[in-house]
């Protein structure tokens, strides 16, 4: 089974800027579809934030649009977030996701989660 590794969440003001990293190991012979980034804020449901599918084109919540960049970088198995102007509707819990698919089945993949707190 794949594995999602985060890192990089954090406290940070307003108009500040995150960088969030996201590694997959494990898994054996496994394909990497789509992978993104959701987030979930305290009493809300967990939203997608951006995704990337394998070779296409990346596509954004409507109100971080502008704001957040997502990158892959197929030879590493990482999905990374650029977080610019962030603010305080930013903060939430980060999650790294993966569409996995293997010799058997194909599967989602979550990461444990990565806290990101914007306030001054």
């Amino acid at each position: 089974q794949v594995q999602l590794t985060e890192s990089g969440g954090g406290l940070v003001q307003p108009g500040g800027s995150l960088r969030l990293s996201c590694v997959a190991s494990g898994g054996g012979i496994s394909s990497l579809n789509t992978m993104g980034w959701y987030r979930q804020a305290p009493g809300k449901h967990r939203e997608l934030v951006a995704v990337i599918p394998f070779g296409g084109s990346p596509n954004y919540l409507d109100s971080v649009k502008g704001r957040f960049t997502i990158s892959r970088n197929y030879a590493k198995n990482t999905v990374s977030l650029d977080m610019n102007s962030l603010q305080p509707d930013d903060t939430a819990v980060y999650y790294c996701n993966a569409e996995v698919s293997d010799q058997h089945r194909d599967y989602v993949a979550w990461g444990q989660g990565t806290q990101v707190t914007v306030s001054s």
